[in-house]
């Protein structure tokens, strides 16, 4: 039983209970391929290019080319959160606090959602046949935070950079791209000069929240990105959607039951099991941006 309870008491003269700032559930996973799985772990294949070759004389035997595989491997972990409520509490409030119990749990449920999105996109991937090999994101899809020469937050090169690294890996441009930044970048981006007045315009508008697109990308805001360890460097990150996956073994569940072991107090109860891995490297660009004061 939560020992703040209190503080929601009729004598606090609180007529409702009104959740503090946090963010409501996950922001992500609209924005990721999604796929429901069985297990503890999830093996999703893949299919690589393949090439033609010349035929140069009649009647020749075929020409065999293997058709690459691989395999992305996640591994699934359960998440839960729980809280009682005493019948006696509910006698000393004015509102019966179930339902913004339950609700507070849902959120912080898909706050974990987003944070196992986010270690995925840049962290390591699982990969092989029974997921026995690490991949890393490779340099070739980092944009450095001296993208210019000197450490500096998100600009609008390092967009043009991101956009320019997934075209250059042939990334189909029908696949929705989005990327994933914090209230800084979305700052920086206002204050960049070396936009042109189209540019700024866009900007202006991004940063009032009348558009959530700029130079294709969909842009998601999140408080829940990384810093490098010991820095005032943010890691942010691009992707096409089909690039990262959320394999969802149990969605999103919420129980209220009785307690008889515990008074019969109500115990809100909220669970998930869920797991998230990189797609393809080629896919996602990590982008840092400094955030120094």
């Amino acid at each position: 039983m939560s020992s703040q309870i209190t503080t929601a008491f009729v004598q606090q003269y609180s007529a409702n209970l009104q959740h503090l700032s946090q963010q409501k559930g996950s922001r992500l996973r609209g924005a990721v391929r999604v796929e429901a799985v069985r297990g503890k772990q999830a093996f999703f294949d893949q299919i690589g290019s393949q090439s033609a070759s010349v035929r140069t004389t009649r009647a020749a035997d075929t020409l065999l080319n293997d058709t690459p595989h691989a395999r992305r491997m996640v591994t699934l972990a359960d998440y839960e959160v729980a809280d009682l409520i005493d019948d006696q509490d509910k006698l000393r409030m004015i509102v019966d606090p179930t339902s913004s119990y339950a609700q507070a749990q849902a959120f912080a449920i898909g706050r974990s959602m987003d944070d196992v999105i986010i270690t995925a996109a840049t962290g390591d991937a699982k990969t092989g046949e029974t997921g026995g090999t690490t991949t890393s994101l490779p340099s070739a899809q980092k944009v450095l935070v001296n993208h210019s020469g000197s450490s500096e937050g998100l600009t609008i090169g390092k967009l043009r950079e991101a956009k320019f690294k997934l075209d250059n890996n042939s990334v189909d441009p029908s696949i929705p791209r989005v990327i994933v930044v914090g209230p800084k970048q979305i700052q920086d981006l206002l204050a960049t000069t070396q936009v042109t007045s189209s540019d700024f315009n866009t900007v202006k508008a991004l940063v009032q929240g009348d558009v959530d697109t700029f130079m294709g990308f969909q842009f998601i805001v999140s408080t829940r990105l990384a810093h490098n360890s010991g820095t005032d460097v943010r890691t942010c990150f691009a992707y096409a959607v089909d690039g990262i996956t959320l394999a969802v073994a149990k969605d999103l569940t919420v129980r209220i039951d009785e307690r008889p072991d515990k008074g019969y107090a109500v115990q809100v109860y909220a669970c998930m099991s869920i797991g998230s891995t990189r797609m393809e490297e080629e896919k996602v660009v990590e982008i840092s941006c400094d955030e120094s004061p």
